[in-house]
């Protein structure tokens, strides 16, 4: 394999069940670095919560370049780069929210490495406290005057189902947008050109590679495309069946290794 980055998804992908990255993961993440391969996060979060919890996830100082907020944002330590693209206009979001407002969710915009929130629940406080990344309630009438980098909704894993069919009726006729359920809790909206292999073709653009010496990992339907476009793509045994689809590897889940093991095997 002629593998110069290795960019990973962060929850259920990297991060284990305690929210860390393993010592064994972080052992071979420091060996392909010092083989000369950039490593960097491909990632639903925003690039400023990502860079406050890098030392609380253990790879402070290993990480080399962040894609956040699904392909929206990039900043790369490397050639101190910082870029954001196609955020979604404010009118747009209230509409998206108004489709949702007789359901029993909640609704949340990363923005600065904190998550804005219309209201004060159990929803907005258990994706908080999770990501470990603050949150305040804000009028969105206000905060929506400029546009947004993407909307999450929030609910119950039971609830999800409800809220994918009620996403099959939603249009708007002067904006577009895609949404995708990104875990089992969060459905999110953005613009159609955001996707997470946008981001990392720029990325690898800017470091003169290509995206066929690119190995990615991830394991949500958020991963799908990245996974697809890579020159490997390597999905979590605790992956969704859309990801694992497309697939060149398929490795052990976050809890045991998988990102550690498959670097140790097949790019060392």
């Amino acid at each position: 394999m002629d593998i110069k980055a290795i960019m990973c998804d962060v929850d259920g992908t990297l991060l284990t069940s305690q929210q860390v990255v393993s010592p064994m993961t972080v052992e071979m993440i420091k060996a392909a670095r010092e083989k000369g391969i950039l490593f960097g996060l491909s990632t639903g979060r925003d690039v400023n919560s990502v860079r406050t919890l890098l030392k609380t996830w253990g790879i402070d100082g290993l990480v080399d370049s962040i894609v956040g907020t699904g392909g929206a944002e990039i900043y790369d330590y490397v050639l101190n780069v910082e870029k954001s693209s196609y955020p979604l206009d404010g009118e747009l979001i209230k509409d998206i929210i108004k489709h949702y407002e007789d359901m029993d969710v909640n609704f949340a915009i990363p923005y600065d490495g904190i998550l804005f929130s219309p209201k004060d629940d159990r929803y907005i406080q258990t994706l908080a406290r999770d990501d470990k990344v603050p949150y305040e309630v804000v009028d969105f009438n206000e905060f929506l005057k400029e546009p947004r980098p993407k909307l999450i909704i929030i609910c119950d894993p039971e609830y999800m189902d409800k809220v994918v069919e009620r996403s099959q009726t939603f249009s708007n006729d002067r904006f577009k947008s895609s949404s995708l359920k990104t875990a089992s809790i969060l459905y999110e909206y953005m613009d159609p050109r955001v996707t997470k292999t946008h981001g990392l073709e720029e990325v690898m653009k800017m470091h003169g590679l290509s995206m066929e010496q690119l190995c990615t990992f991830g394991d949500a339907d958020n991963d799908y495309d990245m996974t697809m476009n890579a020159g490997v793509g390597v999905v979590m045994a605790n992956g969704s069946d859309k990801t694992k689809s497309v697939a060149d590897f398929i490795t052990d889940d976050n809890d045991h290794d998988g990102i550690g093991k498959f670097i140790q095997e097949h790019i060392l």
